[in-house]
C-alpha cells in the first residue's frame, strides 16, 4: 500500500478526523429520534462523544456514555445488540465505499478532566504552578 504523503504523523490523519466526526452525529441523530426497532434502547438518552475510526476506515470505535451516567454496562449491551441496525443506518447516510464495524466503548473523558481537576487542586501541584 502506497503511503500517504501528506500525512506522517502519529496520529489521526484529517479524513479519518471527517469521517470519524460525520458517523458520531450520524449516530448522535439515529439514536435520539429512535430509530431503532428496539424499545429499550429508545427508551434511554445516550450521549456519543467521539468516534474514532482506524486508517482504513473499515472500524469505527464510538465512545458513549448514557445521560446521567446511569446503566453503562446496559447501554454498551443493547447498542452490541444493535450493532447491525446502526451500522446499516450510518452506511445509508454516509456515501463510503465500506460500512464501517461499529464497536462502542464508554466515554471516560468526563472522568479524566475530573481527575485532572482535582490533581490540579492539590497543594503541591499549586505550589510547582504558582512557583
Amino acid at each position: 500500500m502506497a503511503k500517504n504523503k501528506f500525512h506522517d504523523g502519529p496520529g489521526p490523519s484529517q479524513r479519518q478526523l471527517r469521517v470519524g466526526e460525520l458517523i458520531r452525529r450520524t449516530l448522535s441523530e439515529v439514536l435520539a429520534r429512535g430509530d431503532v426497532h428496539d424499545p429499550d434502547l429508545n427508551r434511554m438518552s445516550i450521549t456519543v462523544g467521539e468516534v474514532r475510526t482506524s486508517p482504513d476506515l473499515r472500524v469505527a470505535t464510538a465512545y458513549v456514555l448514557p445521560l446521567g451516567g446511569q446503566g453503562q454496562d446496559e447501554v454498551l449491551k443493547l447498542l452490541a445488540r444493535n450493532k447491525g441496525e446502526l451500522r446499516r443506518a450510518v452506511s445509508k447516510k454516509l456515501a463510503l465505499k465500506f460500512a464501517p464495524d461499529l464497536r462502542f466503548q464508554l466515554d471516560d473523558t468526563f472522568d479524566r478532566m475530573d481527575d485532572t481537576r482535582r490533581m490540579l487542586n492539590q497543594d503541591a501541584v499549586r505550589r510547582d504552578i504558582d512557583g
